[in-house]
């Protein structure tokens, strides 16, 4: 689903919200009406997370975990970020996470993501060596990417978001490799401590057609800080999304 309203300039976040609701819900409901029950949904127009909820609360025969939105984006961001910093190949990083929403109050995360390097894994965040660049520089830049493409072609992103989106739908429907996550916004069933209810970015993991979130993986202060910062933005975009509804 790629068909929203952008944000344009002088335009307050309700204005924003109120035309996007009411595109989701005509969607929401032709699909409803038209769609086969076991189609997946992608949503990618802006607000992904809350637009993909708008569409999962209007299409209710549509399961939970056939809609999504995409951050896998900004997780491809990431990868080329920490790719560039250590000079090796995109392919040889893995497990980074984007969690919470695609906006620039998503957190990328580093803590669990590895390099391969000659042979081995190790972890990024000992490669690198420099926290300072990773808990700051590394995440601004990811976070504030959209809006740096923005500005440079006076447009949003085209062809990288085309090919995330199919990085998406391919891990999704065809699963992902061994030892690997992805980050997809998802439908919230209270895993991290993130309220259910929302679609908010996980690492999940991917098989026969199925996401499963990754669990238990260890969340530092900082971390946890982030975090339940990007699910409060989330929070408040679903409460102007409801009072748009009314």
């Amino acid at each position: 689903m790629v068909g929203g309203f952008p944000r344009k300039e002088g335009m307050e976040r309700k204005d924003v919200m109120s035309k996007n609701v009411s595109i989701y819900k005509a969607q929401a409901s032709a699909l409803e009406k038209h769609a086969a029950a076991d189609c997946k949904v992608l949503v990618v127009a802006n607000p992904a997370n809350t637009n993909a909820l708008i569409l999962k609360e209007f299409a209710p025969s549509i399961p939970d975990k056939n809609i999504t939105c995409l951050t896998r984006l900004d997780h491809n961001r990431a990868l080329g970020q920490i790719s560039e910093r250590l000079n090796v190949q995109v392919s040889d990083v893995k497990n980074v996470i984007i969690w919470g929403n695609h906006s620039s109050t998503q957190y990328p995360d580093v803590n669990h993501a590895t390099v391969t390097a000659n042979g081995a894994q190790k972890p990024v965040r000992e490669l690198i060596g420099d926290d300072n660049w990773l808990n700051n520089e590394f995440i601004a830049t990811v976070q504030q990417r959209g809006a740096a493409i923005i500005k440079a072609r006076k447009l949003s992103s085209a062809l990288s978001a085309a090919s995330s989106a199919c990085d998406h739908i391919h891990d999704w429907v065809v699963g992902t490799p061994k030892d690997t996550w992805v980050s997809m916004g998802v439908y919230s069933d209270g895993s991290y401590g993130v309220q259910a209810g929302l679609i908010y970015s996980f690492p999940v993991t991917c098989e026969k057609g199925d996401w499963t979130i990754v669990q238990n993986l260890k969340i530092d202060e900082f971390s946890r800080d982030k975090m339940d910062k990007t699910a409060q933005e989330l929070v408040e975009e679903k409460a102007l999304a409801k009072s748009c509804l009314d």
